[in-house]
């Protein structure tokens, strides 16, 4: 790897936006942090692009690269501190939970050529799903409807419908464990 040859790919007009925000933000985002002001943070981030609902709830604590390249549906929510790192895009679901401190990033580079070019990969999570607390969603992941990510999971592949995953690499939980652990639990 030679990173003398790396050339950002961002053009001017992405830069001037990036600034714009990352100044707007800090002036009319951040400081609101009440929930009395959940509708101002999406009108903000409507002006800026964001596809996004007005039942939605994003946090002021959320940080986000680029609204432009987010898609929020209804009743869904980005949980404080979750870090949407979005130069690529990332669309989620309705009814959809990204829990406090996860992470999603929707680019990377590709580490066999020379110059280490940025490769933008789009996140997709479906509808009714719950991201836990801390997880990391890796570029070019489909997570489909109704699934779960518990907490601290590293998501770097598909997770299929009604799926409910863990671990680093995330890896599937059976229905019998599943079944298994709440018998435990509910004997307690």
């Amino acid at each position: 790897m030679d990173l003398s040859t790396y050339s950002h790919s961002f053009s001017l007009k992405n830069k001037i936006s990036r600034l714009l925000w990352n100044c707007s933000s800090l002036i009319l985002f951040r400081p609101f942090a009440s929930r009395l002001f959940r509708r101002w943070r999406i009108l903000v981030l409507k002006c800026f692009g964001a596809k996004i609902e007005w039942s939605s709830h994003v946090y002021a604590s959320v940080k986000i690269w680029a609204p432009w390249n987010l898609e929020l549906g209804a009743n869904s929510s980005l949980g404080p501190k979750v870090d949407c790192y979005n130069q690529g895009k990332i669309s989620i679901g309705s009814n959809t939970i990204i829990s406090q401190k996860s992470y999603l990033c929707a680019s990377s580079h590709d580490y066999t050529k020379p110059d280490f070019p940025l490769i933008l990969k789009p996140i997709t999570i479906g509808d009714g799903v719950w991201v836990a607390a801390d997880a990391f969603i890796g570029p070019g992941v489909c997570i489909e409807n109704n699934s779960v990510i518990a907490a601290r999971a590293v998501v770097n592949k598909k997770v299929f419908k009604n799926s409910i995953v863990r671990g680093n690499p995330a890896t599937s939980i059976s229905r019998d464990e599943i079944s298994t652990k709440k018998l435990q639990y509910d004997k307690l």
